[in-house]
């Protein structure tokens, strides 16, 4: 699977700084408003200590993490959804992500810019989600009318029918600034409202940019009586201390390992995904799949022959694997079993496929 996920917020509010963290691929953040003009895209690597006990235990010289793609988006200002700003290239970038990390500024830094009067982390959600709202507003009122004439049509009616309800739902939330992703649907209204790619759909992890004590108890309180998934990490400390040993980083008073990692993590949780493992001859390696899906659909995020073909898989939590020993001790004992086509493949599980032609 191709994850990809967007980095947005205003300008100035460390997006293009959390970026290059994280990818360690210099790009521009210079300090001025729209130093992001093409989003600029990197793909990460989604460290997984279960590959590398694998690797320990088997001796293969090659190991595969999953991967995820960031792309950071040029900063967004109030009236982008009328062509402000950047305006309508922005929204049209998110569109293509698969899930949203807004990052708020929470830091008081002199030394940065604040394109707004003062630091309020509340105000600046709710103008990023008013003017993807907006968006989607637009994009649902003009499938309304187009569905509108169709369900005239004698050939059509049926067809359009159920479409054009979910629609004017949509419309009437978006219309009361509500985000769709906070809306229940069931899973027809989803697939429908997924078709249209809606920006208020997706997923979305909101980054606090600041030290802890820069953070509020106000706001925390907020974030979590709304269930609104958020994480507090200072990026600028995070960046600075890029290629740092555990060591050092302990030294300087900080935790042994990247908070950048938790956040990978933490957007890789987001989309609901679990990861199985494979042993190939020279490698062990990662891959992505949608919790609740079937064997043969962890085939196929292998090769597609290997879903079309599917005969059964055989399957070892990797805990057990490691325990045992090798892959000839686990067969042994009996903790290898064999699925069909049923099973659901479940996060952790080091799985091998076998197909015919």
């Amino acid at each position: 699977m191709s994850l990809s996920i967007g980095i947005i917020g205003l300008p100035n509010v460390g997006k293009s700084t959390l970026f290059q963290a994280i990818t360690e691929k210099k790009v521009n953040i210079a300090n001025y408003p729209f130093c992001t003009i093409d989003p600029n895209v990197g793909v990460v690597a989604v460290y997984d200590k279960r590959v590398d006990q694998l690797i320990e235990l088997t001796k293969l010289p090659k190991k595969i993490y999953t991967t995820v793609e960031f792309i950071d988006i040029a900063g967004l200002v109030k009236g982008a959804s009328k062509g402000e700003g950047l305006g309508n290239k922005f929204l049209a970038n998110i569109r293509d992500v698969n899930a949203i990390v807004y990052v708020l500024r929470c830091f008081s830094s002199g030394k940065i810019i604040n394109t707004q009067s003062r630091i309020d982390v509340l105000r600046e959600k709710e103008v990023l989600d008013l003017e993807m709202v907006l968006k989607d507003l637009e994009t649902v009122d003009k499938r309304i009318k187009v569905l509108e004439k169709e369900s005239k049509s004698k050939f059509k009616a049926k067809e359009v029918e159920t479409e054009l309800s979910v629609l004017k739902e949509a419309e009437k939330c978006l219309s009361a600034e509500k985000v769709l992703s906070e809306v229940e649907w069931n899973s027809e209204e989803k697939n429908i409202l997924k078709n249209y790619q809606f920006l208020t759909i997706k997923p979305r992890l909101f980054l606090l940019n600041g030290l802890e004590n820069e953070v509020s108890q106000e706001v925390i309180k907020t974030f979590k009586e709304n269930n609104w998934p958020f994480l507090i990490l200072d990026i600028l400390t995070e960046f600075e201390t890029i290629g740092y040993t555990p060591e050092q980083r302990k030294s300087f008073g900080l935790q042994a390992q990247s908070q950048l990692d938790l956040l990978i993590k933490e957007c890789y949780k987001l989309l609901d995904l679990i990861t199985f493992l494979t042993i190939g001859s020279d490698e062990i390696r990662a891959w992505t799949l949608k919790k609740g899906k079937k064997a043969p659909q962890a085939g196929g995020v292998v090769h597609t022959d290997f879903e079309s073909n599917f005969i059964k898989a055989e399957v070892i939590n990797w805990q057990d694997l490691v325990k045992s020993g090798s892959l000839i001790h686990a067969r042994e004992k009996g903790l290898i079993r064999t699925e069909g086509k049923d099973y659901v493949v479940q996060d952790g599980d080091v799985v091998q496929i076998k197909f015919g032609v």
